[in-house]
């Protein structure tokens, strides 16, 4: 191009060149927005950012709800999972309508609890250390340290130390699988077979 005359080769070129770089952006920006949609961006940094307390080596599984208004009531200790469409509430909005007022509570979890599939905690309900919650519950209460609870409304039905020493005592009698044996481990449809075949009690324990 020499001054302000272009030939028309040269003008659709900077058209077409133009013509990309604005779709790309385009582009960019909409895949954002649909990787916020469809939870693509990362959740517990959402959380965390607006005061979700969580300790160390927290595993938060598919389908996990955390109180999202509210998650700045709620302190997770270390070494705590959520399995599948666990649900943790700091609030519950059936007076907001009445009273004017949403009525909110504390959560507390503590370190090395594990939390079942479709558990509903509750708001202003404390879960101590070295627990197990059983899939399916509804923790309405607070569940002391070194305990299995289960149920609606979740109750205590041993100690974590019965509990574990029953399911040692199970694994002298079923068959117990390796990490290969994983997805993560690269397990084959033979070796699905295998492991189904050899269940003849219908339980096994895997890595």
């Amino acid at each position: 191009m020499i001054g302000n005359t272009a030939s028309v080769d040269e003008c659709y070129l900077y058209g077409r060149g133009t013509h990309v770089r604005y779709s790309a952006q385009i582009m960019t920006h909409l895949l954002h927005i649909i990787r916020k949609l469809v939870g693509g961006s990362n959740p517990l940094a959402c959380l965390r950012q607006r005061g979700l307390t969580v300790g160390n080596n927290f595993v938060m599984q598919e389908e996990v709800v955390i109180d999202t208004s509210h998650c700045w009531h709620i302190t997770i200790g270390h070494h705590v999972t959520l399995a599948p469409r666990v649900h943790i509430l700091a609030h519950d909005a059936s007076t907001k309508r009445f009273l004017g007022y949403t009525r909110i509570g504390k959560v507390s979890i503590g370190n090395q609890v594990f939390i079942g599939a479709s558990t509903l905690v509750l708001p202003g309900v404390s879960i101590g250390s070295n627990v197990i919650i059983g899939a399916g519950s509804v923790v309405t209460r607070d569940i002391p340290d070194d305990v299995v609870a289960a149920g609606n409304p979740a109750r205590v039905i041993c100690t974590l130390r019965e509990f574990l020493a029953k399911r040692a005592e199970e694994m002298k009698d079923v068959p117990c699988f390796g990490e290969e044996y994983t997805i993560g481990g690269h397990v084959t449809d033979e070796m699905k077979k295998e492991m189904n075949s050899r269940m003849t009690r219908r339980i096994g324990y895997v890595t």
